[in-house]
């Protein structure tokens, strides 16, 4: 008997009726129970934590960091081998595309002076890639994901040195639709990895012998079906540097709270189409906000596991990203999706990434995206304004 085939079995299958189910009854429970059981989840995680005694913006390695990330990367392209031989393949991760969009970045005018740094230095507008996407690690029903939405944005005309150096003039920003990540390092990614190679990726959640309970319940506080990837608010869920010694979560929020409603027989492509009935007759816009770590403590670098209290430190807006109108759901469209490759380490120094995910994230996403692409013999492109 596989036990954790049969867990991971039973969980999809709950995880498929419950999206099924009336989406109000959702809406009624994060209203009432959202918050608070986040609250006495935190609270558990911090519990077990210990005070390393960093300063702000420090990071500290973990042991044989170069060693995992090697092992995470080889686990995803196993994958991708496993399930995509003789297919097009898709991300490991943040795999369906609902659609890649034209957009800008405007930095807002007049920012207070410790707002100024990067690319905020000055007030002007970057044009901008920026993809919606589902979780993966497969393209399924748009009900049937794990319900944690992803974005990445990337600008273009970026001038300066960049961190790495497939790409010149670019700097990216990812998010998901959670506040706190998968797992909260890269020794539990690895063991998430190799149970997702396995198909049994609730089982690294569930085992008994070495559970991760506390995340699951995090990430399922906020997995649901979705009205649309345009009303969502994703988070960074790790940290970044802004200008010298200062280090800042990020946060896209919708610039309006409005909602629609989920169709009554959503299709295979709902999300996407929620997308193409929307900019098919009007803009859209987020607002882009930074978090500053005040407390090495309270807002770790290395846990990303851990929410970072907008009590200690309030989110401030210092962008808008602006959706015009257009079309965008053609096949060139998001075979062009696969041709790009989001990575936090297109970057400039002054906003370089921090903490273990995101030092793993510099080897595995440029190692996976290379791979992926050999696979399809897509084109590696660096898009140009």
């Amino acid at each position: 008997m596989n036990i954790p085939k049969i867990i991971n079995t039973l969980v999809e299958a709950l995880i498929k009726l419950t999206r099924r189910l009336n989406p109000k009854l959702r809406d009624w429970f994060d209203r009432f129970f959202q918050k608070p059981i986040e609250t006495i989840t935190q609270f558990l995680i911090n519990l077990a934590r210990k005070d390393e005694h960093l300063n702000i913006a420090e990071e500290k390695l973990l042991p044989n960091e170069e060693e995992i990330q090697q092992q995470i990367a080889k686990q995803m392209t196993d994958f991708l081998v496993k399930y995509y031989t003789g297919k097009t393949a898709e991300r490991a991760g943040n795999t369906k595309t609902y659609g890649i969009v034209k957009g800008s970045f405007e930095i807002l005018p007049d920012l207070p002076y410790e707002l100024r740094q990067g690319i905020f230095k000055e007030s002007r507008t970057y044009p901008a890639w920026i993809r919606f996407a589902g979780p993966g690690p497969f393209v399924t029903h748009d009900l049937d994901d794990n319900g944690i939405l992803s974005i990445g944005v990337k600008l273009m005309g970026v001038e300066g040195e960049k961190l790495i150096d497939d790409e010149k003039m670019t700097q990216d920003f990812t998010g998901i639709s959670a506040p706190t990540f998968t797992t909260p390092n890269i020794v539990e990614n690895l063991k998430l990895q190799q149970q997702v190679y396995n198909d049994t990726p609730a089982w690294y959640f569930l085992n008994p012998f070495d559970s991760h309970l506390l995340d699951a319940i995090m990430q399922a506080l906020y997995a649901k079906a979705h009205t649309s990837p345009l009303e969502v608010t994703y988070f960074s869920c790790v940290p970044y540097l802004y200008g010298e010694g200062k280090a800042i979560k990020y946060s896209i929020k919708p610039c309006t709270a409005e909602k629609t409603e989920i169709p009554k027989n959503p299709s295979y492509d709902y999300l996407r189409e929620a997308m193409v009935k929307v900019l098919d007759k009007q803009e859209v816009c987020f607002d882009f906000m930074v978090q500053f770590q005040t407390d090495a403590y309270k807002m770790p670098i290395e846990n990303a596991s851990v929410i970072w209290s907008e009590k200690l430190s309030p989110s401030i807006k210092v962008a808008t990203i602006h959706i015009p109108a257009q079309k965008f759901d053609s096949p060139e469209q998001l075979k062009f999706a696969r041709n790009l490759s989001f990575n936090p380490w297109h970057s400039i120094p002054a906003h370089r990434p921090l903490g273990n995910q995101n030092r793993a994230r510099k080897y595995i996403y440029l190692a996976t995206s290379k791979f992926r692409q050999q696979m399809n013999h897509d084109e590696r492109i660096e898009p140009k304004p």
